[in-house]
């Protein structure tokens, strides 16, 4: 069987029995439209679907997903701004009430943010990444400083800091900083463990990263 096949199997079985088992909700979900509470910015990685982490149902979570779940910062210079696009429409026109940024362990794209082995490559050849990572240029000097660039505990702290990064630029957006400011929205920080399954969130006044409870 090929891959493709696996994929369209994994499918029949969804239409099967996924499908009849939610078919309510769907026929909801069509005639009501989205409505839901919860914005999820979290990394591309395969390993890491918050639908299935936080198991919600079709319509709960309105999910962006992009390399090591980074958010740039409010900007009004011309280009296709995606991350600055679904967050506006998440904010003002759906209104949700919570944003939740998930950062999560072994990631490659913090661990390529700090070790800059992508730098200098052309695009489509790493600069993308390369560009998109430089977000976190930062923070990754205190991090390399305290810890180096090669050891697992360097890894982790960007995996936080990067979390703290999208938080912060999160806040130029002024929609969201009056939302927050009056009550309307609340920003969450979120770690989750890829080898121990479990959810971490962060404490902004002390900068720690605590198992959920």
């Amino acid at each position: 069987m090929s891959e493709f096949a696996r994929l369209l199997e994994g499918y029949h079985r969804f239409r099967k029995d996924g499908y009849p088992r939610q078919r309510e909700r769907f026929d909801h979900l069509v005639e009501q439209g989205q409505s839901p509470k919860f914005l999820i910015i979290a990394c591309s990685d395969s390993r890491v679907d918050p639908s299935q982490i936080f198991d919600v149902d079709p319509g709960e979570i309105f999910v962006v997903r992009n390399v090591a779940a980074l958010v740039p910062p409010f900007e009004t210079t011309p280009g296709l701004h995606g991350v600055s696009a679904a967050l506006e429409f998440a904010v003002q026109v759906l209104k949700v009430e919570h944003i939740v940024v998930m950062g999560h362990g072994m990631c490659g794209g913090t661990k390529a943010a700090l070790t800059q082995e992508m730098l200098g490559t052309a695009p489509g050849e790493g600069g993308f990444i390369s560009s998109w990572i430089g977000l976190l240029d930062a923070v990754r000097g205190p991090v390399a400083e305290k810890y180096g660039t090669e050891t697992r505990d360097a890894e982790r702290a960007m995996e936080h800091a990067a979390v703290q990064v999208s938080l912060a630029n999160l806040r130029t957006f002024p929609c969201i900083r009056q939302k927050e400011r009056t009550g309307e929205l609340k920003l969450h920080g979120s770690f989750f463990a890829i080898s121990e399954g479990v959810l971490h969130l962060l404490d902004e006044t002390t900068g720690q990263f605590n198992p959920a409870e």
